[in-house]
């Protein structure tokens, strides 16, 4: 009976190889850059959160969906299934060292015990960006714009951002005298995309006891042609002017001075299930496969740290959902994959040349060339077998006689075209010529 453990992973878990994982990493960097761009820096928290902190404004789905559980010290503790309420915990705790308004980005992962499916995996990565501590349109429109700078940054430009305020939509359910069912009704409409409208008027009938009020909302979140004149509709519906469309009303300004305005529109069925929303909603979907769901959202949650400190601290922020992303462009057709960082591979022609091989390397790097000596020698069709799977541009040969008048022979992988007799130099300039 053998004593090997069969290696396996959980269900909605996955082991990321070179090629996927370089792939997210370049991802990851270039969104941080964007980021930072915008004044946003970086902060860490915990994977694991005492539960009443995680679970405290949520509801009963959201429960269900994390990993919660006893530790060895019988402390209530769960895994953080997003990055924003960590945050607002964060903001409190750390209220006296902070500057406010204060814009973090962090990039990490979180955890949901949600099914599996295309794109939805129950470990994945976040993208966040938050600013707390002013509740102004300026933080609203910076992160829209953030979120489709970001999107453009790596290569991702055919988007539409879909817009709302809750504000304006709980203000017209007060006018319909549904109030008490907000929570409800908001969750039922944010299914809509994935059920349908006949089974979300179903639920709306449920919940309001009244096929005409449930038709109403129906008309409501249908919305009209333009931003413009959806923004006019719901302002009409919800009772006329006051706050929440006039903050809509700046951003769009804010878009159109941009010139940015084309990639939004104002889509009154975006009201995002998670309940400490209460302003501006946003949800990013991918023109050619808008089945695959939003791919980066977020919203204004202006009472969200009240839950931890007596300061208003209202707040703004955005994900991207990384893994979401990566597998719609996968199913797209627009990832390129890479099997390392290296430019070079100095291949091992000869045992009794590792040293100079080593030597060449370093006056390489010093040039600013990623590369890598194969450390033996090997067939040469094993060596070359190996710097294909990696995806290696340039091989560099040195035999007895290069190493002799300290010259290389540099060879472009993927035509086979060779050029001899080139000093470490030459060879740098040309490989770096190429990147």
């Amino acid at each position: 009976m053998s004593d090997l453990i069969q290696p396996r992973v959980l269900k909605g878990f996955r082991d990321i190889l070179p090629d996927a994982e370089i792939l997210r990493t370049d991802l990851q960097e270039k969104i941080t850059k964007v980021y930072r761009s915008f004044g946003f820096v970086p902060i860490d928290t915990p994977v694991l959160e005492y539960s009443e902190i995680l679970l405290r404004k949520s509801n009963g789905e959201t429960e269900k969906q994390v990993f919660r559980f006893m530790d060895n010290g019988k402390r209530d503790v769960a895994l953080r299934f997003d990055l924003t309420v960590p945050f607002a915990r964060f903001t409190a705790e750390h209220e006296s060292e902070l500057y406010f308004p204060f814009k973090r980005y962090h990039i990490a992962k979180v955890w949901r015990g949600e099914k599996p499916q295309a794109g939805r995996y129950r470990e994945f990565v976040q993208c966040d960006i938050d600013t707390v501590g002013s509740d102004s349109a300026a933080c609203d429109f910076e992160i829209l714009n953030i979120m489709r700078t970001a999107l453009a940054e790596i290569g991702v430009k055919d988007v539409t951002i879909h817009v709302n305020h809750r504000g304006i939509f709980n203000r017209f359910l007060a006018k319909l005298g549904v109030s008490e069912k907000s929570e409800d009704i908001l969750r039922s409409v944010d299914k809509l995309a994935k059920v349908g409208e006949e089974e979300v008027k179903k639920e709306l009938v449920e919940f309001t006891a009244s096929e005409e009020k449930a038709q109403e909302i129906l008309k409501y979140i249908s919305g009209s042609k333009d931003f413009e004149s959806t923004l006019k509709m719901l302002e009409e519906m919800a009772g006329g002017p006051a706050e929440d469309t006039q903050r809509m009303k700046d951003i769009y300004e804010m878009m159109k001075a941009a010139g940015i305005e084309a990639t939004y529109v104002l889509d009154p069925s975006i009201t995002r299930g998670l309940d400490y929303y209460t302003g501006v909603v946003y949800e990013t979907f991918l023109n050619e496969l808008p089945s695959i769901g939003s791919v980066c959202s977020g919203g204004r949650y202006d009472n969200l740290a009240g839950l931890y400190t007596k300061t208003k601290l209202p707040g703004v922020g955005a994900s991207i959902g990384l893994d979401r992303l990566i597998a719609g462009l996968e199913q797209l057709g627009k990832t390129s994959k890479k099997g390392s960082y290296l430019d070079a591979e100095i291949y091992c022609m000869d045992k009794n040349l590792s040293i100079h091989y080593q030597g060449v390397a370093a006056k390489l790097r010093e040039k600013g060339v990623s590369v890598e000596v194969f450390p033996e020698a090997k067939k040469m069709n094993q060596q070359y077998a190996v710097t294909d799977a990696k995806g290696i541009k340039w091989g560099i040969l040195i035999g007895s006689n290069e190493a002799e008048k300290n010259v290389v022979t540099l060879k472009k992988l993927e035509t086979r075209e060779q050029f001899t007799e080139l000093t470490v130099e030459q060879a740098a300039e040309k490989i770096l010529a190429d990147k």
